[in-house]
């Protein structure tokens, strides 16, 4: 038997030419006729009906699965939460902590008191290194334990017995010097103290009546009056140890006169024994007056 294959029929540039020019009709008559497409019909519903698969996440764990389970979970679960109701776990009641058992040891963190949850950290101050060096060369600089002093030899222990020695010779010397010096006391117009007045009375009429009886016959004769500062210095036996001219009157003659008479009326009376426990010198600084009916005073 014989079997006749036929061959496949090709197509013809007749045939292309058609398809094209069909083509270009149909696209022609949809601009000119105006016709369009709803592109809104070609849109997908909103809602895809392609499956979705929910999972729980629970926070315990049960040994045997439940036979017929309410929701698909990470673990299986036996019951869990306080409604006995079916209700559909939320992110508002879920605690991601594990409830601690009876007896496992409370959580420190949520053991701390109240003040080391609310009291913030110190805030650190932030120091240059130049202010850090400085720092730390100031810690050593305290912390340095305090050198011992040197051990003192036998050499040096001799010189300060000398250095003490020759001190106190010093201070006894001085303290000698100082018990000789005569005890001293400055008595002028205006002392009022009553164990020196009666001294004082006798010592000034004795200068004033020795001063009238040589009044200088030069200073009469050119009529030369005036006044003048004097300072007798009187020992404990009433002798004159020093007569110093505080205050010049301008004139030599009355300066002179005052310094003679002084001389003139000395040696005046020992001191009385309540004065001279107390003093070995006195000072009697007074004024000098010559006057013009050719009299002198002291005052």
């Amino acid at each position: 038997m014989m079997t006749t294959h036929t061959a496949p029929a090709s197509i013809t540039a007749s045939d292309r030419l058609g398809l094209t020019l069909f083509l270009a009709v149909a696209l022609h008559m949809i601009f000119i006729l105006g016709l369009s497409f709803d592109l809104e019909m070609l849109k997908l519903p909103e809602e895809s009906p392609l499956p979705t698969m929910e999972i729980t996440l629970v926070h315990s764990r049960s040994e045997d699965a439940p036979e017929d389970a309410d929701y698909l979970a990470q673990a299986n679960q036996r019951g869990g939460g306080s409604s006995p109701e079916k209700a559909r776990p939320s992110s508002q009641n879920f605690n991601p902590l594990p409830t601690p058992k009876q007896g496992d040891a409370p959580n420190t963190q949520q053991a701390a008191s109240p003040r080391m949850q609310t009291d913030p950290l110190p805030a650190m101050q932030m120091m240059t290194a130049e202010q850090s060096e400085r720092t730390v060369l100031e810690l050593d600089e305290k912390r340095e334990t305090p050198t011992r002093p040197e051990p003192v030899t036998a050499a040096q222990l001799i010189e300060s017995s000398r250095e003490l020695a020759s001190l106190d010779a010093e201070i006894r010397q001085l303290k000698e010097t100082l018990a000789k010096l005569p005890r001293e006391k400055h008595l002028n117009a205006n002392t009022r103290e009553y164990k020196y007045a009666a001294y004082m009375d006798a010592w000034r009429a004795k200068v004033e009546s020795i001063g009238n009886l040589n009044y200088p016959d030069e200073a009469k004769k050119r009529k030369i009056y005036g006044r003048l500062l004097l300072d007798v210095v009187i020992n404990a036996d009433g002798s004159v140890k020093r007569i110093d001219l505080l205050r010049s009157s301008g004139h030599k003659i009355l300066d002179d006169a005052a310094i003679r008479i002084v001389t003139l009326a000395a040696p005046f009376a020992p001191f009385p024994e309540h004065i001279r426990k107390d003093f070995d010198v006195l000072h009697i600084t007074r004024t000098w007056v010559f006057e013009d009916n050719d009299q002198m005073r002291t005052r």
